[in-house]
């Protein structure tokens, strides 16, 4: 089993090193579990550094505080895994992933099948669909 999973990367994360708050780090995200969370940013930070993670396009908005666990240049960026120092904040960002991936779900039958869903509908279909394996990907 992978330990981490897909993340849609259409929704950007913030992340904020304390250490240096005036200078903010937009971030995609790749990848979310229990554990953490991988990403690709413009700058590279150090491992072992604390950071401030937020997704503000979700209500209510996310936000974590986590470790760098690694950073490895990658082309003209640098891919980052982030470890979270909670574990509730780690359920959270679970959910928040599951409602993306339902967001993206509502767009992609709009776009391929011309259904435009209310997020309740979208939510139902998709868990009806994705929830079991979306449950065991999580898992490990």
């Amino acid at each position: 089993m992978r330990t981490f999973i897909r993340h849609p990367a259409e929704i950007p994360i913030e992340v904020q090193s304390p250490a240096q708050s005036d200078h903010a780090l937009a971030a995609d995200g790749h990848d979310v579990s229990l554990g953490g969370l991988a990403l690709s940013s413009q700058r590279a930070v150090e491992p072992g550094e604390i950071v401030d993670v937020s997704i503000p396009f979700v209500q209510p908005p996310f936000a974590s505080r986590a470790r760098v666990a690694w950073c490895n240049h990658c082309g003209g960026a640098f891919e980052l895994g982030v470890e979270f120092l909670d574990y509730d904040d780690a359920f959270r960002a679970r959910m928040v992933e599951q409602i993306c991936y339902i967001e993206r779900y509502k767009k992609d039958v709009a776009k391929l099948e011309g259904r435009m869903l209310s997020t309740e509908e979208a939510a139902s279909e998709w868990i009806h669909k994705h929830a079991a394996a979306f449950s065991e990907e999580g898992e490990g």
